[in-house]
């Protein structure tokens, strides 16, 4: 495959997800990283992006400039990554959509269910991908969960629990903290805190094994720390498109757990449990049978898990390998359109994923605030 032009706009120095999205676009050589704005101080922006290797013409200082100065190119980039703060994510998406250029966008995708509905169009209609980066859809063993359901190997799912809590922002002391204290400012995070930021990953990796979207849903949000406007914690019961009952806690007030983020499936025939701290390892319970290790790049997996295991067993793949998975399923889709050809099946997130997750949230922000109440969790158009 001919290596793709890929940009990157945010993920500067210092940035937390910038090198993941460095690592896992250039780990199987399918991109090269030919433009950048990667800072909010366009100074320093540039400075960096030559210290990645971008060339001077192709170091931006802002995201205007960047597509006013990769439109034209015969070189232009074929792939831009949005990892910018989530309220700047709608109008740089919808921009460089509109241009034809394909975008994987960070989480959330957009602040507000318009904005999600209005990307979904401009995708359409530009006939340019969107994805988004739920990247720990691409672990091996999830890839195996999703297939393991899909084959029936469970057979009806019953229910699902996927939680994300973390306890990182524990510390009342921490209320100044300017990497902190956004989070919980409605003017920068929008309607919810840490359902918006952790909570929507839980969601969308319970939607992706299973193979279901949000229908309905209930939710109870707390403010636990301090006077914090936004939630710090929240418990959410959903209805599922296909009939099954989800149950997701989310939490960045849980002292002791780390990055907290476990989905368990439980279904006719047996149940599923997978933590991403030990993502080697998949629990597979029959039923009447005996608890199972499934260890990644074993014996007898699916398809899709062995496509997407990169080191021997035993070996511990993270969080970039798993970013590099969803790459390599952008990096297929774009060669096949340039050849006219129909994409293979991709298992990366889309903007279809994106609305239903960023509806999924508001739902639940509306929910608490009405004591609880069952709304209706999906997009108005699909609805």
């Amino acid at each position: 495959m001919e290596r793709l032009n890929w940009g990157l706009i945010g993920g500067g120095e210092g940035s937390q997800i910038g090198p993941a999205h460095r690592l896992g676009a250039r780990i199987d050589g399918l991109f090269e990283l030919a433009a950048g704005a990667l800072d909010a101080n366009p100074d320093a922006g540039r400075a960096y992006a030559r210290t990645l290797g971008i060339a001077a013409a192709r170091a931006y200082g802002d995201w205007r400039e960047m597509l006013e100065g990769e439109r034209n190119r015969p070189d232009r980039i074929d792939l831009v990554t949005v990892a910018t703060p989530n309220h700047t994510h709608f109008e740089i998406t919808r921009a460089f959509l509109a241009e034809g250029i394909n975008v994987l966008c960070e989480k959330p995708m957009t602040m507000t269910v318009a904005e999600g509905e209005e990307i979904v169009r401009t995708a359409e209609g530009s006939g340019a991908i969107c994805a988004v980066n739920y990247g720990y859809s691409g672990y091996s063993l999830v890839r195996h969960m999703r297939a393991m359901v899909a084959r029936g190997d469970l057979g009806k799912i019953r229910l699902v629990m996927a939680e994300f809590a973390h306890g990182h922002h524990a510390d009342a002391a921490d209320a100044d903290n300017p990497r902190v204290r956004w989070r919980y400012d409605p003017a920068q995070a929008g309607v919810s805190a840490v359902m918006a930021d952790c909570g929507i990953h839980a969601l969308h990796m319970a939607s992706f094994v299973i193979g279901q979207s949000p229908e309905k849903l209930s939710a109870d949000f707390a403010s636990l720390v301090g006077d914090r406007v936004l939630e710090d914690d929240a418990m959410v019961n959903l209805r599922m498109s296909g009939g099954t009952t989800c149950r997701l806690w989310t939490s960045a007030v849980a002292l002791g757990h780390q990055h907290g983020l476990r989905v368990q499936v439980f279904g006719e025939k047996g149940g599923l449990s997978w933590a991403q701290e030990q993502p080697n390892q998949l629990l597979w319970t029959p039923l009447g049978g005996r608890t199972e290790i499934i260890e990644r790049g074993g014996p007898n997996l699916s398809p899709q898990a062995d496509a997407a295991s990169r080191v021997t067993v035993g070996h511990a793949e993270g969080m970039p390998l798993a970013f590099a998975n969803l790459y390599t399923d952008l990096a297929t889709a774009i060669a096949a359109r340039r050849a006219g050809q129909a994409a293979p099946e991709s298992w990366c997130p889309m903007a279809e994923d994106g609305l239903r997750s960023v509806a999924a949230v508001h739902a639940a922000a509306e929910s608490a605030r009405a004591d609880g109440a069952w709304v209706d969790a999906r997009p108005p158009m699909y609805r």
